[in-house]
């Protein structure tokens, strides 16, 4: 038998709308079912295959939602901030839904692919760090990073007493400025604080893939799409 749900619980758990609000536009019938008007918020649906829209827009119907957002400078990865635009701010209304964070952060002056969704089984999944998953990066140096870097990120760079796990390091073999960084763990600034070891300065990075799937090159700072089944399931492959 199929899992049904109330209808005001699903429409809450896919919109930024509460409970309440739901049962207020379904008394004016702008809550659909099957394209047919329904006031009765305690009706019991099936998110799998019932269609539902709120005010003549479909909701997206799947059990979790997962988002890719191209960050731009100066945005926090955070659900709130009193300060600070967050990465959720960034959410456009018809892709928003309650329960939405980020799998994982960036620095806040750091861009590239961000992760958004509402699953939290997969974000463990993929920041576990018996997960392995490898995080790609773009770094932008203040000097060059040599053969002995390469070598020293490979056996593993020492912060505060902790060694990290082996990392690449692929200088740009036209700017030895620029570096290609490929992460499987996250501590605090690491990026940054393995070069800073070794008296380099990261004046600009980006997040450029995790896991298998890259940032989409046509999606612009600051915008943020759905991802496709493939998308999500290639996240959990080795890598680029």
């Amino acid at each position: 038998m199929a899992e049904t749900e109330r209808l005001d619980k699903v429409v809450a758990s896919r919109t930024a709308l509460s409970r309440r609000e739901v049962r207020r536009l379904a008394s004016r019938g702008q809550v659909t079912v099957n394209g047919l008007p329904e006031r009765s918020c305690e009706r019991r649906v099936d998110p799998d295959t019932d269609e539902i829209a709120v005010a003549g827009r479909p909701l997206e119907m799947g059990r979790h939602a997962y988002l890719m957002l191209n960050k731009p400078r100066g945005v926090v990865c955070a659900t709130h901030d009193d300060k600070l635009p967050t990465v959720l701010d960034l959410v456009p209304e018809e892709l928003r839904r309650s329960g939405l964070f980020p799998a994982g952060r960036l620095d806040k002056d750091t861009e590239g692919f961000v992760l958004i969704t509402d699953d939290g089984e997969f974000a463990h999944r993929i920041l576990a760090p018996r997960s392995h998953v490898p995080k790609t990066y773009t770094a932008r140096l203040d000097r060059p990073a040599g053969p002995e870097l390469v070598e020293a990120f490979a056996a593993g760079v020492v912060l505060d007493g902790r060694t990290c796990m082996p990392a690449l390091l692929a200088p740009d073999p036209d700017d030895s400025r620029t570096a290609r960084v490929v992460l499987r763990q996250g501590m605090y600034h690491q990026v940054k604080r393995m070069f800073g070891a070794y008296g380099i300065t990261v004046t600009a990075l980006r997040r450029d893939a995790i896991g298998g799937l890259a940032l989409d090159p046509n999606l612009e700072p600051g915008k943020c799409r759905k991802l496709s089944k493939i998308e999500v399931e290639r996240i959990l492959t080795e890598g680029l």
